[in-house]
């Protein structure tokens, strides 16, 4: 089977434009490698691509996606664990200062936990994935169950799970008390572009900017 030829004009464009412009930044990259100074735990959902969302150079994030942006607890029992290696990774040889979990809307992942979906395969990985959720589905009282925010609500208390995790590993609960690691809730807005962020000392979700306007509406950062 051929290449798909969406990817091969999508390169031809990006080889000829953004590599070209930035080929020395590229080559500074070659030579000393990645030192970025975030990591973020995003949601493989094609739409919600951390490093168009924050519009980031080459080498400026260090992405990890998985199915509805899960961070599972520290479990070091000989398995293969690639978000747990992935951010053992950023901690102890990257050094990153931030790590940033990124939900979003829409979340197929979620919805198929909120729904209580049929399995899509003998395996059934998402549903033995997705069950790491019930413990943030614990933290919503009964009667929101049936509501129509009921997803949303969800999503969020995934973040807020994930962060817990996240201090689960020794390595990071570590930094995190010497204050050399930040961690860092966000929720991203498929339909309107909206971006909220965990403030730490409440526990809500604030935007991080104002959106203003109507149907086509647009985001204003002071």
């Amino acid at each position: 089977m051929p290449f798909p030829e969406r990817l091969s004009s999508g390169y031809t464009t990006f080889i000829e434009g953004r590599f070209d412009r930035e080929r020395a930044r590229y080559q500074d990259l070659a030579a000393r490698g990645q030192k970025p100074e975030i990591m973020v735990v995003g949601c493989c959902d094609s739409r919600v691509s951390p490093e168009v969302i924050f519009d980031a150079i080459p080498g400026e994030l260090f992405v990890t996606r998985n199915v509805a942006n899960l961070v599972p607890p520290y479990q070091p029992d000989g398995d293969l664990h690639g978000t747990s290696a992935a951010l053992e990774y950023a901690v102890q040889v990257l050094r990153v200062k931030h790590i940033v979990v990124l939900g979003h809307a829409q979340c197929g992942g979620v919805g198929a936990f909120a729904n209580e979906s049929e399995p899509l395969s003998p395996g059934d990985f998402i549903g033995k994935w997705m069950s790491m959720i019930a413990p943030a589905a614990d933290t919503i009282p009964g009667e929101y169950r049936n509501r129509p925010d009921y997803q949303r609500r969800l999503e969020l208390a995934s973040v807020e799970n994930s962060l817990r995790n996240l201090m689960t590993f020794p390595c990071i609960s570590i930094l995190v008390e010497r204050g050399k690691l930040q961690l860092h809730g966000a929720y991203f807005g498929v339909a309107t572009g909206e971006l909220l962020a965990r403030d730490p000392q409440t526990g809500s979700f604030e935007p991080v900017c104002d959106v203003v306007g109507g149907a086509r509406s647009m985001i204003r950062c002071d």
